[in-house]
Formats: structure tokens, sequence, C-alpha cells
């Protein structure tokens, strides 16, 4: 059976119809194109080109700008509280993985979440503080993958 074989190249020395399929698959992932036309006129190939290569060509992602921040709260049972939590995370640019939260004891809920913290906008201590200030937070402890 043939295995893959894979390159990491500078995209400054490929031409540009690679960077442009790497634009039109993100467009289509992040919603921004509704459909495949729709993302390939918007990244200035023809649909023969985007098929031919989108499924070879893909942005490269350091592992550094994958890291996973799990956060752990005792939370106020109190309707707002943990969607406040969750638009602390959004705002900040971390995509939020995993939330869990239990039934509420006496008043507190334990909810844990987990995002992925690469392509905030801040650093992860500053987004604690920020959770940290949500009105309701009782306790948080954190752990940085």
């Amino acid at each position: 059976m043939e295995q893959n074989s894979y390159l990491v190249i500078d995209e400054r020395v490929l031409p540009e119809v690679y960077q442009k399929v790497v634009l039109a698959s993100s467009l289509l992932e992040s919603g921004e194109a509704a459909n495949t036309s729709e993302a390939v006129k918007l990244a200035g190939i023809s649909r023969s080109v985007y098929y031919k290569y989108k499924d070879a060509v893909f942005p490269y992602i350091k592992k550094e700008n994958t890291g996973i921040l799990t956060v752990q709260f005792i939370l106020v049972d109190r309707p707002g509280v943990l969607v406040s939590l969750l638009t602390v995370f959004y705002e900040a640019g971390a995509n939020i993985l995993t939330v869990n939260q239990n039934i509420p004891v006496k008043g507190r809920a334990f909810v844990s979440v987990s995002a992925r913290i690469g392509r905030m906008s801040q650093t992860p201590d500053a987004l604690l503080e920020q959770l940290k200030a949500v009105n309701g937070v009782v306790k948080i402890e954190s752990i940085v993958d």
C-alpha cells in the first residue's frame, strides 16, 4: 500500500493558486461563502482548480498555536452566569471545545470549559483575570496543555 509523502514549503515560493485554494477552503469552513461556487469566486480561482487541489493543499498550523486551556469553575446557580463566561471566551478569540456542567447542589454548580487558545487576542493570564471578574464566579482553576 502506498503511503502519502508530505513536504513543508514556504508559501512565498509556490504558485499563488495554492494560497487561493486554501483561502477558498477557509471561506467555506468559516461560512463566509455559502457554497463552493461563491468561495472560488471570492478566492479568484476556477472550480476545476479548486477541486483539483482541495484535498492536497492545507495550511500548516504550528503546534504552539494549538494550546488548550481547561478551566474549572464553581458558579452561583443563577441564569446568565454560564453564558457570561462563554462570552468572555468568545470575545478573547478562544475556540470552545467542551463545556461540562454538573447539576447544581446548594446553589453552586461545577463547570469545566476547555478551549483552544492559540489564536486568542490576549494572553491566557488576561483571559483568566476576565473570567474571575464575571459576576457569579465563586472559584476558578486552570490547566494549560
